[in-house]
């Protein structure tokens, strides 16, 4: 239904849907937002950005760490609204969800540790004296669907996992009930969730762990998920790549619970990973890409050009800078 009310409005404005311009993680940098729609060819008419022949897809991700999320939620929010964009969730909506959320116990589906506070720490900064708006925002996260699937293309914040897709019953959206699943551990949903919008995790050999951007520490990590796990090292699959990682065989069973994305299957675009600013503007294999370089730690903001058909291409991407 989502996507034939699509196809209707997308008719209506005279836009080609199958041209899309794919927006890696915002995380509140609403100055490389606006350069990079530039680039793009968009312009800004009574506070929307459009194109006269493509829309934008955003990855998700707009909020936390950046300094301007207020901005970056009013020009991403106007987008969609005005049919010049859509958007799929990212794990920073899905947690701000959790956050606000009280559960049948009367406590947040989201605990406020001081880690959960840390990460959110900017937006409840930005939202401080704007109580009404934050309420509003929330609501209109709820309506984010956690995956699209559109015409030659599907589109997923972290990993594009059918068997997740399924224990969610084909609902591409998160009703109240599967919001409080999904919020706790030990849940399908919150396993489905976790690898939809965080990416599918393999536990490291006893006694190894490593640092992430954030500082925290971790003893897993996330894995290709477009790689056949069989035969591989940790150091192999793990995303982004880091020499940090054992150069161990993965055990079977993990091994086993990875199978490659067929190279006939649609082409999929991913944000999330914090792929470092140096990393190759280019795609992972030619029906996978990731377009997020770490905008919040100094890299660009990047786009990718689909135009329909074909293998995806280092061509395709576009930057802010």
């Amino acid at each position: 239904m989502y996507c034939e009310l699509y196809l209707v409005a997308m008719k209506k404005e005279n836009i080609n849907p199958l041209k899309y311009d794919l927006i890696g993680d915002i995380h509140g940098h609403a100055a490389p937002l606006r350069r990079l729609l530039a680039r793009l060819g968009y312009t800004e008419t009574d506070g929307c950005y459009r194109h006269p022949e493509r829309q934008v897809i955003f990855l998700g991700d707009f909020i936390d760490r950046g300094p301007a999320i207020r901005e970056t939620l009013r020009l991403v929010k106007a987008m969609i609204d005005g049919s010049a964009a859509l958007a799929v969730m990212g794990n920073h909506e899905f947690n701000a969800l959790c956050y606000h959320t009280l559960g049948a116990d009367g406590a947040p589906l989201r605990a406020h540790t001081d880690k959960n506070r840390t990460v959110h720490s900017a937006t409840l900064a930005e939202f401080a004296d704007h109580p009404a708006e934050w309420r509003d925002y929330l609501a209109w996260f709820r309506t984010l669907p956690l995956y699209l699937e559109l015409a030659g293309l599907r589109v997923v914040h972290a990993a594009w996992d059918e068997s997740s897709m399924a224990v969610l019953n084909g609902r591409d959206r998160l009703d109240e009930a599967t919001l409080h699943k999904a919020a706790r551990r030990g849940t399908p949903e919150y396993d489905a969730v976790e690898i939809l919008l965080k990416g599918r995790e393999i536990e490291l050999p006893a006694g190894y762990s490593f640092s992430d951007k954030s500082g925290f520490s971790r003893s897993k990590i996330r894995a290709c998920w477009w790689k056949a796990g069989e035969g591989r090292t940790f150091r192999e699959l793990v995303f982004p790549p880091s020499d940090d990682i054992p150069a161990m065989p993965v055990p079977v069973e993990l091994a086993s619970s990875l199978t490659a994305y067929a190279e006939t299957a649609p082409a999929v675009f991913v944000g999330h990973y914090w792929l470092p600013p140096a990393h190759p503007k280019a795609p992972l294999t030619k029906n996978v890409a990731c377009v997020d370089f770490s905008v919040a730690k100094g890299g660009p903001l990047m786009a990718y050009r689909w135009n329909g058909a074909g293998p995806l291409v280092a061509e395709g991407f576009v930057s802010s800078e």
